[in-house]
């Protein structure tokens, strides 16, 4: 008789971000004027990559990749919260809600390879500079991009499998403003460990493995760039690593702080916190810091208004 009195969700609320009601359309205006701003910034700095053959070198084919992976993430977290600023139920169905998790998992992976391909193709520009063309040829840049969003689906399909073996029926309610795996864990009422294993062995491999790359790379690049005796030099190594580690740290801190440290129940409303700060926050900064901070980027946007102007 308990089993067949119990309820089996298959449509989830998400409660989304704590606020007044009379925050609702500023909010709401704020958050579509900073995706509007990120798409644009983003599959512009893709459009204008693609469209200068100058720029088809590996630094950038990263870089465009990259963008495509913050539009992806955007796209698959704030039109949903968009809507639910406005929407009297903030509903969503349990295949929109895999469905989200499938393609933000993708986006957030295929961000670790690239951030970490990206300090490898530095590393290899100033610690070996006169190999650089032997070494990082675009051949090889392809390749990298290839396994990084190979990985990406894979690592995503691994935890999207292990979903499909959980039954919601403790609650309907996912306290936080898209579907991420560990909110759905916590409601889940078959036994989430396994899941949780796949979170520390999966996950917890691609951080450190991405992590230490980019770590030992750019330990590397300060070894080499401290060894220079020109200052026009240590200047030229440090501007050229500026942008990308600008976007480590800032895509890293988050992300490491919500999977890698102990977790307790009333750390929901900081998971929230640095949920927003990596998917609404870093794919706006990322093509600002990389076009403010490159002068080739600049350049070939000055070359491309002139065109259509």
């Amino acid at each position: 008789m308990e089993k067949e009195n119990v309820t089996f969700w298959s449509e989830f609320i998400l409660t989304g971000l704590l606020f007044q009601p009379e925050w609702k359309i500023p909010l709401f205006l704020v958050f579509l004027v900073i995706y509007l701003i990120t798409m644009m910034g983003n599959l512009g700095l893709i459009v204008l990559i693609w469209n200068d053959p100058h720029l088809h070198i590996p630094m950038y084919l990263f870089l465009g990749n990259l963008a495509f992976a913050d539009a992806l993430m955007s796209s698959t977290v704030i039109p949903k919260m968009l809507v639910n600023f406005l929407a009297k139920s903030k509903t969503i169905s349990l295949s929109e809600c895999m469905t989200q998790f499938f393609f933000f998992a993708i986006a957030s992976t295929t961000e670790c390879f690239l951030l970490a391909a990206m300090a490898y193709d530095r590393y290899v520009a100033i610690c070996k500079p006169l190999l650089y063309p032997v070494i990082m040829t675009n051949r090889l840049c392809i390749r990298l991009i290839v396994l990084s969003f190979v990985g990406a689906i894979v690592h995503a399909s691994i935890h999207e499998g292990f979903m499909f073996r959980l039954i919601f029926c403790n609650s309907d309610i996912i306290h936080h403003f898209y579907c991420d795996i560990i909110p759905l864990l916590k409601i889940s009422c078959a036994d989430p460990s396994v899941n949780f294993l796949m979170i520390f062995i999966f996950a917890g491999s691609i951080q450190i493995f991405t992590v230490t790359t980019v770590l030992v790379s750019y330990s590397f690049v300060l070894f080499t760039i401290l060894k220079k005796k020109s200052v026009k030099g240590i200047k030229k190594a440090f501007s050229t690593c500026g942008a990308h580690l600008s976007s480590v740290f800032l895509y890293y801190g988050p992300v490491l702080f919500m999977y890698v440290r102990p977790r307790s129940p009333e750390e929901e409303e900081e998971d929230m916190a640095d949920s927003l700060f990596y998917v609404v926050i870093i794919p706006l900064f990322n093509p600002i810091i990389y076009s403010l901070r490159n002068k080739q980027v600049i350049d070939s946007l000055k070359k491309l208004l002139k065109e259509i102007f």
